[in-house]
C-alpha cells in the first residue's frame, strides 16, 4: 500500500469519520460477537466464533489502515485547488474528441474515487492524463477501446 495519498479537505474528513465509527461503535458490535460466541461453548467447533474473529480481524485490518493513510496523507484544501490546471479536487468539464460528448468529473484521491458519481481518482488513466492540463489542452488517453481525446474546456473549485 502507497502511504502517502493527496486526498481533498471533504475525503479527509471522511476517513476520521470512518475510523471513529469503527472504532466507537463497530468495534464494541464485535466484541459483543464475541462475548456471545463464546457462551456457546467449545471454541474448537463453534463457527460463529471463528466468524467473529474473523470479523474482528478485517476490522482492526481496516482500522489501521486508515490510521495510516489518516497520519500521512497530504490534504489539499479548498483554496489550494488552482482553477489554471488540473490537480486534485479540481472540477473539470471534459470534451471527448472523438463521441463529442461533454463529461463533468472531479479529480480526487485514490481513497475518494467514486466514477459512478463523476469522482475519478489522480491514477486513473483519465486523471494521470488530465493533471497539470489547462484549458485548452488536448491529451490522449489509452483505454482497452483505443486511445481516447479529451479536451479541457474548463476547471473549477466546485
Amino acid at each position: 500500500m502507497e502511504i502517502n495519498k493527496t486526498v481533498s479537505k471533504a475525503g479527509y474528513a471522511k476517513l476520521i469519520e470512518e475510523k471513529e465509527y469503527l472504532v466507537t461503535v463497530k468495534r464494541k458490535e464485535v466484541a459483543q460477537k464475541l462475548k456471545e460466541a463464546r457462551s456457546f461453548g467449545d471454541l474448537s467447533e463453534n463457527a460463529e466464533y471463528d466468524e467473529a474473529k474473523n470479523e474482528q480481524a478485517i476490522l482492526e485490518s481496516r482500522i489501521n489502515e486508515l490510521e495510516i493513510l489518516i497520519s500521512n496523507a497530504t490534504v489539499v484544501e479548498d483554496d489550494e485547488v488552482s482553477v489554471h490546471e488540473i490537480g486534485v479536487g479540481s472540477y473539470v468539464k471534459l470534451k471527448d474528441l472523438e463521441l463529442d460528448e461533454i463529461e463533468n468529473l472531479q479529480i480526487v484521491g485514490s481513497t475518494e474515487s467514486d466514477p459512478d458519481n463523476g469522482k475519478i481518482s489522480d491514477e486513473s488513466p483519465i486523471g494521470k492524463a488530465a493533471l497539470r492540463k489547462k484549458v485548452g489542452d488536448i491529451f490522449e488517453v489509452e483505454a482497452p477501446a483505443g486511445i481516447i481525446k479529451f479536451e479541457v474546456l474548463e476547471i473549477t473549485r466546485e
